[in-house]
């Protein structure tokens, strides 16, 4: 477990650069994310390929924030609105619009429900979303040999990091100067014209490299 390895002999050693709160919340992003790999039991926020990214963010606060249980289900309901409204007027599949729908909208919700969880306010908490997706655009879905593994889990890391580092950035009073119905438009178009080879088909992108096809054909053998 590579992750586990670093965690130990890094974040507990004090020599992490991206300081406890962070690689905290990266750590259990993927922690949950190789559950799912492992097919195991969790919760789509929005998606199995991108589980790792909400629940890793909120209890990466925890012991930072220190929220109650209450706070802690207003963390989710928040993030689970933002999510919403992303499925209801873009798409949270990979197969639709690529990563940017999966890992790119799960990082958005933990950023606007991060914001809320650390006393900011609704617009803070909507900028924090802008800032965040944006950041994500474009990410295509190339998972190799079609398992929500390669690049998948790692993807969960960069989300729940881009989230805290968002969050932060809007409750320093950074704005987004493109609106966050806007963001999300704007991500559907994206996914709207992205080729079929790199939305969740396992043929371009990274699955596509000698290495994903070599691996793919250790997997399936074919």
């Amino acid at each position: 477990m590579e992750m586990q390895s670093y965690y130990k002999s890094t974040f507990k050693s004090g020599k992490s650069l991206a300081g406890p709160t962070l690689l905290d919340a990266v750590s259990k992003a993927v922690a949950t994310n190789e559950v799912n790999a492992a097919m195991g039991k969790i919760c789509a926020t929005p998606t199995a390929g991108s589980a790792g990214v909400v629940p890793g963010v909120l209890f990466g606060l925890k012991p930072r924030l220190e929220p109650s249980r209450k706070d802690m289900l207003n963390f989710l309901l928040t993030s689970g609105a933002f999510g919403f409204v992303v499925a209801n007027n873009a798409s949270i599949s990979g197969a639709a619009g690529g990563c940017q729908a999966e890992v790119g909208s799960a990082a958005a919700m933990a950023a606007g429900a991060t914001v809320e969880l650390a006393g900011g306010t609704p617009q803070q908490s909507a900028e924090a979303f802008a800032i965040c997706l944006k950041n994500m655009l474009g990410l295509v879905c190339d998972p190799v040999a079609g398992l929500v593994e390669v690049p998948c889990v790692k993807r969960n890391a960069a989300g729940a990091s881009n989230a805290i580092v968002s969050a932060d950035m809007a409750l320093a009073g950074v704005t987004s100067r493109i609106p966050t119905d806007e963001v999300i438009e704007a991500m559907y178009k994206i996914g709207q014209t992205m080729p079929s080879a790199l939305r969740e088909t396992g043929r371009g992108g990274l699955a596509g490299t000698p290495t994903g096809q070599r691996l793919k054909q250790e997997i399936f053998g074919d």
